[in-house]
């Protein structure tokens, strides 16, 4: 391991150390996670594209690297890591690689040795800022914005691909899926086919639409916004997730706006309009749908009941409902899971 910083567009500097096969500055923008566990699923993630991921949890790293049938995705999206203490020891009995060498493999940056509560509190009062862990003397003057392009084209599959043999037909909208959503939709009887973020899938025959999670700037995904508020006049049942749940919103005519500093993590507490329970959800954005926006024939499912944003929306009388957080977990809670039947069921 080697000296080096990684210096934030506001102005901090924060000092830590690196493998040495790492040179130059590694950019994007500096956010953070609160989950204890789960590291491999986080950073296989594709909604992490583009930012350098903090771990506030002080130990990373203990229980190593699963084999790849484990991951969210098949590598690693963010583009650097940000840590406490780096554990270089494991041990679980599915682990095949330590964390330091898997980012080796994957290619992507880590600074370790950082004071991560510091760091934590400085992006809960400045906001998620832009950053670069960097090497050598030279300081970087300028600093890459990754929100400024459409990531979701980057994170999705290249070509259609059908999954599964199932009674039911549905089109899943890859706009940089977790693998773990698919895994919770091949639990019913579907016959899925997954298509690329951008595809026209109009035309195709089908009983309902599933919109994934993904990475950037909701704003940006003009392409999807457009064919969903095309399908949508065809009023078939239709269920969002994270992203899928801003670009919902946005082909319904309301906004989107930039949160302070995101929801990363395993313990997000959101209440249930309907029912007036609250569950505990797993959840990674950084973008949230303005509630005034909302048309008058669509209404809030799910609130944060941190700071009242909210976390899904529904329509009054067509089956169109998304949500916020991630009810197939993986990493976290599980209690949301029901909300992949209720799509099942009205299909």
């Amino acid at each position: 391991m080697i000296q080096s910083r990684l210096v934030l567009q506001s102005g901090e500097i924060f000092e830590g150390f690196s493998p040495d096969w790492q040179e130059g500055n590694y950019f994007g923008e500096a956010v953070f996670t609160t989950g204890m566990t789960g590291y491999v699923e986080s950073l296989t993630d594709p909604s992490f594209a583009g930012q350098l991921l903090t771990f506030t949890y002080p130990l990373i790293g203990n229980y190593g690297v699963p084999p790849r049938e484990e991951w969210e995705s098949h590598k690693v999206h963010a583009n650097g890591v940000i840590l406490s203490d780096l554990s270089h020891s494991l041990s679980h009995f599915q682990a095949n690689q330590s964390l330091k060498e898997f980012l080796q493999k994957e290619k992507v940056p880590l600074i370790a040795g950082v004071d991560t509560r510091r760091l934590t509190k400085l992006l809960r009062t400045g906001g998620a800022v832009l950053g670069a862990i960097c090497h050598g003397k030279k300081l970087p003057r300028k600093f890459s914005n990754p929100n400024l392009t459409p990531l979701i084209e980057q994170a999705s599959i290249a070509e259609p691909q059908r999954i599964g043999h199932g009674a039911k037909k549905i089109v899943l909208v890859d706009c940089g899926m977790k693998e773990s959503i698919l895994r919770s939709l091949l639990r019913f009887s579907l016959t899925i086919t997954r298509v690329p973020a951008t595809y026209d899938y109009t035309q195709m025959e089908y009983d309902g639409i599933f919109i994934s999670n993904g990475p950037g700037d909701p704003a940006l995904c003009e392409k999807t916004i457009a064919i969903l508020k095309k399908s949508m006049h065809q009023k078939k049942p239709t269920f969002g997730i994270c992203l899928g749940a801003q670009i919902m919103a946005l082909s319904i005519g309301a906004t989107t706006y930039k949160l302070p500093y995101g929801h990363r993590g395993h313990n997000q507490p959101c209440l249930d309009m309907r029912s007036g329970r609250c569950y505990l959800t797993s959840q990674n954005h950084g973008y949230a749908i303005t509630e005034s926006s909302l048309p008058e024939e669509w209404k809030v499912s799910y609130r944060n009941l941190n700071d009242g944003s909210v976390e899904g929306i529904e329509h009054s009388s067509l089956p169109f409902f998304s949500v916020q957080f991630h009810p197939e977990a993986a990493p976290g809670p599980v209690d949301t899971t029901f909300l992949f039947k209720r799509f099942y069921d009205a299909l």
